[in-house]
């Protein structure tokens, strides 16, 4: 097992899955759990995640956004999905429009960690059409669609991509 900042450096965008490989239910409950113990505002976790194993949604769901079809590829996509009325009520219109779209990717990101520390590669989608995903997956009115992320056993390990240095990214004031 990997400490933090190992699975951190191990995590890459992996877009190739082994097609014999499931993903055993108790590393996908685990990921669930790390997703759900995510902080989120008043922590009210203003999202749902749907679990798509079904291998024609995932193939409707690769068409919805833009024939990414990876998705298809992996076992399993999880769709995270923003719930902005619920962080309305405690957060207003602040609530509403960030703090549950903030609460849901970390959920995701959280998400996208554990399956990095369960053994597996994951990519972060967030380009597809939000009204073919609703209609694909018949996600009430009340849910947005914000990210999804395909998930399985790499086929590939991806080459690391470089990174902008901290001092292009971080400043200090004192």
């Amino acid at each position: 097992m990997w400490d933090f900042f190992e699975t951190v450096r191990h995590r890459h965008s992996v877009r190739c899955y082994q097609s014999d490989m499931p993903v055993e239910k108790e590393k996908l409950h685990a990921i669930l759990e790390t997703a759900c113990s995510a902080p989120s505002a008043g922590d009210l976790q203003a999202y749902k995640i749907i679990v798509v194993s079904n291998q024609e949604k995932r193939l409707a769901l690769a068409d919805a956004a833009e024939g990414q079809t990876f998705i298809s590829a992996a076992p399993i996509a999880l769709i995270f999905c923003a719930e902005p009325q619920r962080s309305a009520t405690q957060y207003g219109e602040r609530g509403q429009k960030l703090y549950a779209i903030q609460d849901t990717t970390i959920a995701a990101a959280y998400a996208q960690l554990a399956v990095v520390a369960a053994g597996m590669g994951s990519t972060w989608v967030g380009y597809f059409d939000e009204e073919k995903v609703r209609d694909i997956l018949q996600i009430e009115s009340t849910l947005t669609p914000i990210a999804m992320l395909s998930l399985g056993y790499p086929a590939e390990l991806p080459e690391p991509t470089t990174r902008r240095r901290l001092d292009e990214i971080v400043s200090q004031i004192e």
